[in-house]
């Protein structure tokens, strides 16, 4: 059994994001986000409700019994579009600033075999 939850478009760089899901990759889903909850980083926000969103689809659409025998079994981070804006400088110039989004995908395993 396998339970996927993912969300597009976040407006996190994918460099942080990373730091945040390589944290929780191979955890039970429950000591993942207790992880979660008191890691400083910033991408924790996002990154805990794509977990707390791959355990509800678990519980709610495939019939699973508890959150307590699920382990994150896959953690990734893609980069998506990049939205481009312009810093006006000293003498007419201009400097890109490149705000970068995320797409980050949390797939849950179940512990007990095959379910």
């Amino acid at each position: 059994m396998e339970a996927r939850a993912q969300a597009r478009y976040i407006r996190v760089t994918p460099m942080k994001a990373r730091r945040v899901v390589d944290l929780i990759r191979g955890l039970d889903a429950t000591e993942a986000q207790a992880v979660l909850r008191f890691a400083p980083q910033s991408a924790t926000v996002p990154v805990g409700k794509v977990l707390d969103s791959a355990i509800a689809n678990a519980v709610h659409n495939h019939n699973h019994p508890d959150a307590e025998t699920l382990y994150v079994k896959e953690a990734y981070v893609d980069e998506g579009p990049t939205l481009k804006r312009f810093r006006p400088r000293a003498q007419g110039r201009a400097y890109r600033i490149r705000k970068r989004t995320s797409h980050i995908t949390v797939v849950l395993g179940s512990k007990e075999g095959t379910r």
